[in-house]
């Protein structure tokens, strides 16, 4: 690589977010994709014995078998290829559709737009392009089917013939009854897809990757729905502001990875002397904030006394000599406070009169 290019941030930056894009739309593409795979693939070969039960009648030539044997049982798994193998997998599915509306439209005239074999694949059809595409897609294949239908039966000079015997009703019943089942069971697993990875994403933009508690941007809000809890059911609750002591001198003599292992050593310790309730946030660094919901501040500083006779004897086990100390500010809600900020700048004045103090402690505001 060239060395201009490589420290060429701004450069660098761009074609990273670019590649990054290009491999999200690419995987949203295979997903799609595969969404429509077991459908098709069980669609169309179960379409094969209607469909071949009504060509009997009109005895085509063998090409037509040959070209009804490879559509179902071959085409599913080409089409599936030539998505995989495409720069645009989306597009090359959306051509897969359409290519399937067209040739249930051969289909269709070729057997005479028989009754119940015509009626299942534009019910298979016709639930592919709603399920892929909307309304908008779902028209434009259904016109695609009709014209191609029109056009096969104008070209074989075949009649049609709206007819039903007892051995086509119970080969297109099972396509009837089962291919509406599985779209719904390949729907529902997209869903239970979807809903998991919108929790994941909740997931990400309120917690902090590192800890796992939250992060500053959600701990805020929760503080400020409490703020205002407080103020309308005059209830008591605290703020701790939390920094690690010399956390620097453990980052710089130790190396980052020892002290990523002290900050997830704190949220540990922090979890295990505070209550479920309790909304924990990480403010970034080596500094943390607790929310103690219905907590005065005589319970706050127990608690971090609770904290503080813990550190006094953990050991890391990647750095033994590392001694891990705290100091927190506490400040109790009062009326006083117009703001919730200001509730948190109280949290922090006393954080500073610990740390001037000594630190290792914890102080209250005043």
């Amino acid at each position: 690589m060239n060395d201009e290019n490589f420290y060429n941030k701004d450069v660098t930056r761009e074609e990273w977010h670019q590649n990054l894009s290009q491999d999200d739309h690419h995987r949203s593409g295979i997903r799609f994709a595969r969404q429509a795979r077991l459908p098709r693939m069980f669609g169309l070969a179960a379409m094969f014995f209607p469909i071949a039960g009504a060509l009997v009648a009109q005895a085509p030539p063998g090409g037509w078998w040959l070209l009804l044997v490879g559509w179902a049982f071959i085409w599913p798994h080409l089409a599936w290829q030539l998505a995989c193998r495409s720069a645009d997998p989306r597009s090359s599915e959306m051509y897969n559709l359409k290519a399937d509306a067209i040739v249930a439209g051969v289909w269709m005239g070729l057997v005479g737009v028989n009754v119940l074999p015509t009626a299942a694949l534009a019910m298979m059809i016709g639930m592919n392009m709603m399920g892929a595409g909307g309304l908008r897609l779902f028209c434009a294949g259904a016109i695609m089917t009709a014209v191609t239908a029109i056009v096969t039966l104008q070209l074989t000079g075949i009649t049609p013939a709206f007819t039903l015997s007892p051995l086509e009703l119970w080969l297109a019943l099972p396509v009837i009854v089962l291919y509406p089942l599985l779209f719904a069971w390949v729907s529902h697993q997209t869903a239970i897809r979807l809903a998991e990875n919108k929790r994941h994403l909740e997931m990400m933009s309120t917690r902090d990757g590192m800890t796992g508690v939250f992060n500053r941007r959600h701990w805020e809000t929760l503080l400020r729905n409490e703020y205002d809890s407080c103020r309308r059911h005059h209830r008591e609750a605290a703020i701790l502001i939390i920094d690690i002591d010399h956390f620097k001198s453990i980052n710089d003599t130790w190396g980052h990875d020892v002290g990523d292992e002290a900050i997830i050593a704190i949220t540990r310790q922090l979890q295990l002397a505070l209550r479920a309730g309790d909304i924990i946030g990480r403010f970034g660094g080596d500094e943390f904030a607790v929310v103690m919901v219905g907590t005065p501040a005589e319970s706050a500083i127990a608690a971090m006394s609770r904290v503080h006779e813990r550190l006094a004897t953990l050991v890391l086990p990647c750095a033994p000599q590392v001694k891990m100390r705290i100091s927190v500010g506490v400040a109790p809600w009062t009326p006083e406070f117009g703001h919730y900020r200001e509730w948190l700048k109280a949290a922090d004045v006393a954080l500073y009169k610990a740390k001037n103090a000594g630190r290792n402690r914890t102080e209250v505001a005043a």
